[in-house]
């Protein structure tokens, strides 16, 4: 995953202009939702709709991306699962469609 570093100003009103990088980076243009989550004294900012409904997968996906940011080796999982992650990661994923491989819980 890279890694993008912009710098914007707060105005008098609070506002800031989400730099061109980091909007192109979360895909989101003109009328998008971006939501901001403060986590330990950093701002994780994202795209609303990217935010999952359900909070225990929330959570489960969180630990998932602080793991990963703190660079704890994928590899240790089941390689399916390593493998089935890496392939969705950034991308929409509906829990309505069929698995392609067996799955064991």
């Amino acid at each position: 995953m890279s890694t993008i570093h912009e710098v914007a100003t707060l105005t008098s009103k609070g506002q800031i202009t989400l730099p061109k990088s980091i909007r192109q980076a979360l895909g989101v243009d003109t009328g998008g939702k971006i939501a901001f989550d403060l986590r330990d004294g950093e701002v994780v900012v994202t795209r609303d709709d990217a935010r999952h409904e359900d909070p225990a997968i929330g959570a489960f996906l969180d630990l998932l991306a602080r793991d990963i940011e703190a660079g704890r080796n994928i590899r240790d999982l089941p390689e399916n699962l390593a493998r089935t992650m890496l392939e969705h990661s950034g991308r929409h994923v509906s829990l309505n469609d069929d698995f392609d491989e067996d799955v064991e819980i």
